[in-house]
């Protein structure tokens, strides 16, 4: 049987937390790459007479055009997800920490969980557990409840895949109240206190390590980092021939979503910084 933790919840309902959460998911929209370049555009359209409006566009067209192509996009991700890699030798622990964020819900059409570009998480936790590298997975991650739909949360959907790959229920944990990796880690510190364990494996995004890991060392906690789901690897700017850098100064919708995502993750660390969190 899957064990399912309930954790404190009162820091979390505070009026001053509660909007954080609802303003973190909305301002950001209009400062990443697309939304910015679209209210720039529509300055430029209401004030299209001034003398100002000409140079709006011209903005908004390097902001939208420098961040959907490859030296921009894959530089911003290589910063993030190259600060951790994965150890050479992944040593024994009491428990596996998995940040959700790499599965979908089986909302129709869809009949069954599905994994997303982030799901790596759920087979290397998987893999780590059959390797016998720790007894237990902590699934973390919940849903915030005017954003989702969905009546499964992350943890509850990872479950069901680690189901599927062969975990026995007996070896998860659901962490599924968290909102944020903020609460992700506070959550998880609760429960690894409650059962004492010391030695703990983090599997998440590599994109997603540096502003995790900053969050449990805030917290006091010891944790070895397993980064999984990279964009940028070794030796691939080396093996790009002229024409592919060429092609990579072609604006792409893959770019400005690798760009955005690496966007999110700084805007995250800058925000939680300001917050006293990391």
């Amino acid at each position: 049987m899957i064990s399912t933790i309930p954790v404190l919840q009162s820091d979390f309902n505070s009026r001053k937390h509660r909007l954080f959460i609802v303003l973190s998911k909305f301002l950001p929209l209009f400062i990443y790459p697309l939304g910015l370049g679209l209210i720039l555009l529509l300055i430029a359209l209401f004030a299209f007479k001034k003398k100002g409006a000409k140079r709006l566009v011209l903005l908004a067209f390097l902001i939208l055009w420098a961040c959907s192509t490859d030296p921009v996009s894959k530089a911003l991700t290589q910063s993030l997800e190259w600060q951790y890699s994965y150890p050479d030798t992944v040593p024994e622990a009491d428990a596996i920490i998995v940040l959700g964020g790499g599965t979908e819900a089986a909302n129709p059409p869809r009949t069954f969980v599905e994994v997303n570009s982030a799901g790596d998480r759920v087979f290397a936790a998987a893999k780590l557990y059959r390797e016998g590298k720790a007894p237990i997975l902590l699934l973390s991650g919940g849903n915030i409840e005017w954003l989702h739909d969905s009546n499964s949360t992350p943890a509850d959907q990872m479950a069901e895949m680690l189901s599927f790959l062969g975990v026995p229920s007996s070896a998860m944990i659901l962490e599924n109240t968290s909102r944020n990796t903020y609460e992700n880690v506070l959550n998880a510190k609760e429960i690894i206190t409650k059962k004492g364990y010391e030695k703990i494996l983090l599997v998440t995004s590599a994109i997603h390590m540096p502003r995790s890991m900053k969050l449990f060392e805030k917290q006091g906690i010891d944790v070895i980092p397993i980064p999984v789901d990279y964009s940028i690897v070794e030796n691939q700017q080396e093996q790009d021939s002229f024409l592919d850098n060429l092609l990579g100064l072609i604006p792409s919708a893959s770019n400005l979503s690798m760009t955005t995502n690496a966007l999110k993750e700084y805007l995250g660390i800058w925000t939680y910084t300001l917050q006293g969190w990391i």
